[in-house]
This record gives structure tokens, C-alpha cells and sequence, in this order.
């Protein structure tokens, strides 16, 4: 990318505060691929709005009322040149970004999985009033506010919402997506190095939205191994009784795990055998009031 390109996208980091920084520091190859196409946008637009803002400041400059040597053409009407300058370029732009994001929709396809020699792990997600619960099927375990992944491993991530919708985001690992109750949407990320990455709800959702947050520790596999096995030996279990107590709203709640899982857990709360969280009722019963009136 050329050097005003870089200029441009530091500034706009700087006008934007934090918020940019993670976004422009990614920690996986979604978060990679996302910051490429991201500059790569800039740069393209600055190739048309550069030379815009250049020529305005030069022709208000050279025709201005002082500059007898400046040619005014009243009867002028057409030129051939200047009207394929004028389309051209755009045109250009057009084709170009809509390139990148055609490439990009398709190669960043959230529920494409990640080209990777090593297993996925597979982890099912639940945004709560106003909480996220992990579910390790295939470890039998479960976390809340806290997500335990060995890095350079592809994490598959099955969404859906036992409350009000929400969406999924760790900033510096790539897309964000939508979790939604009764229906199941799928998220593929990974963290290449160890390290610890901030999740958060980007959806608001309630009175404890800004406390809905949670981790992302990317560890060694050795770690992670023995995070499994120590959480298999401590903490309450997670069935029907347990998933009743969770649903229930709380605010800014500290990690904690789940020793063991119902196995049809996460199935049972996407096909709504279990009940919603206390939000999502709360909304269905005001729906279903407003109806009957």
C-alpha cells in the first residue's frame, strides 16, 4: 500500500480513539484478511477522493474573480475527453471494491471453515441475560464469560441466543455474527499466538449490556489440556435444573465453569424445548399482550 494510504488509515485510527486499534492489530487470519480488505478499500477511495479534494482547491483557486488569465466559456457544452475522465474513474472505483468485497464475502464466509492441518474445536455458544455460556461438547464441559482454546487451533463456534438477540465479537480474531433464539448461526475464527483476547456483546440488549463481556485466552495445547481435565474435577453441573437458575438475568458476571453438561443442552435450547431467558419472555409477553389488545 503507498504511504498515503498508511497516512490515511492512521489518521483515521487516531479520530476514532480505541475503538480502531484493535481492529488494525488482528491475532488470527480472519482479523488478518478483514484488516487487509479494509486498507486496501482505503487505499482505493483515496485514489479518486485525493485528486477531487485536489482539483476543487485548484479550480476555485485559478478561476477566481482576480485571475484575468483564467479562460471563461459560456457556450461550452460536450467534450468527448472529459466526460470519459469523468466516468471512467469511478467506474474503476466501482469495479474494484465491489471485486474485493465479491472475493472477500466468499473467502470470509463465517460459516467457512478454516484450512488447518489440526482438528477444530468445537464450541457452542449462548448469549444470556447477560452472560455467555461456552459449551465444550466434546469435552463435556462448559464455562461462563470465559472461552479456553489451545492457539492455532480453528474454533467452531455454533451460535444462538436463549434471550433477546445479540451478536458474538472478538475484535482481534475477526466477524462478528449475530445470535438470535430459535436459530442456530455458525462462526469459524482462530487465535495464531497465546494470548488473551477481548469478547463483548456489539448488540444492546439490556440494563447489563455494557457488563457482557468476556475472554478469550489462547493457550499451548498442554494448557488447555490441562484446563479440561481440572475443570472435569471441580464446579456444579450443567442440566435442565442448572440451565432454569442461569437463564435468570445477572449482571456483570465473574468466569466461572461447569464440570459436566446435558448432552442435548445446547439442541434443546435452539428448538425451544427449554425456556427463554427472562428477557426474551418478558418481550414475547409484551408481543403477545399487544396482539390481544
Amino acid at each position: 500500500m503507498s504511504v498515503l494510504g498508511r497516512v490515511a488509515v492512521m489518521a483515521a485510527v487516531v479520530a476514532t480513539g480505541g475503538c480502531g486499534t484493535a481492529l488494525l492489530s488482528p491475532a488470527g487470519p480472519v482479523a488478518a484478511a478483514e484488516r487487509t480488505i479494509l486498507i486496501d478499500s482505503v487505499a482505493i477511495m483515496l485514489v479518486i477522493v485525493v485528486p477531487t479534494i485536489a482539483a476543487t482547491i485548484a479550480f476555485a483557486w485559478w478561476f477566481r474573480a482576480g485571475n484575468t488569465r483564467a479562460r471563461y466559456l459560456p457556450a461550452w457544452e460536450y467534450s468527448g475527453q472529459l466526460e470519459l475522465l469523468v466516468w471512467s474513474i469511478p467506474a474503476l472505483i466501482v469495479l474494484f471494491l465491489g471485486g474485493i468485497a465479491w472475493l472477500g464475502s466468499h473467502e470470509l464466509d463465517p460459516a467457512r471453515k478454516l484450512v488447518s492441518s489440526r482438528h477444530a474445536i468445537d464450541i457452542q455458544v449462548v448469549s444470556l441475560d447477560w452472560k455467555w455460556l461456552f459449551i465444550y461438547p466434546e469435552q463435556g464441559i462448559a464455562s461462563i464469560n470465559r472461552i479456553v482454546a489451545p492457539a492455532g487451533v480453528p474454533l467452531h463456534f455454533d451460535i444462538t441466543a436463549a434471550s433477546v438477540m445479540n451478536v458474538f465479537f472478538v475484535p482481534r480474531l475477526g466477524s462478528e455474527i449475530y445470535s438470535m433464539y430459535g436459530m442456530t448461526t455458525q462462526l469459524n475464527l482462530q487465535a495464531d499466538e497465546p494470548g488473551d483476547y477481548p469478547g463483548l456483546s456489539a448488540h444492546f440488549s439490556g440494563d447489563g449490556f455494557s457488563g457482557m463481556a468476556f475472554e478469550l485466552n489462547a493457550v499451548s495445547a498442554e494448557q488447555f489440556a490441562a484446563w479440561v481435565t481440572a475443570t472435569r474435577k471441580s464446579g456444579p453441573s450443567l442440566d435442565n435444573a442448572a440451565y432454569h437458575e442461569l437463564r435468570r438475568q445477572t449482571q456483570n458476571v465473574a468466569p466461572y465453569t461447569y464440570r459436566e453438561v446435558q448432552e442435548s443442552l445446547f439442541h434443546d435450547i435452539v428448538s425451544q424445548q427449554l425456556p427463554p431467558g427472562e428477557g426474551a419472555a418478558a418481550v414475547g409477553g409484551a408481543a403477545s399482550a399487544g396482539r390481544e389488545h
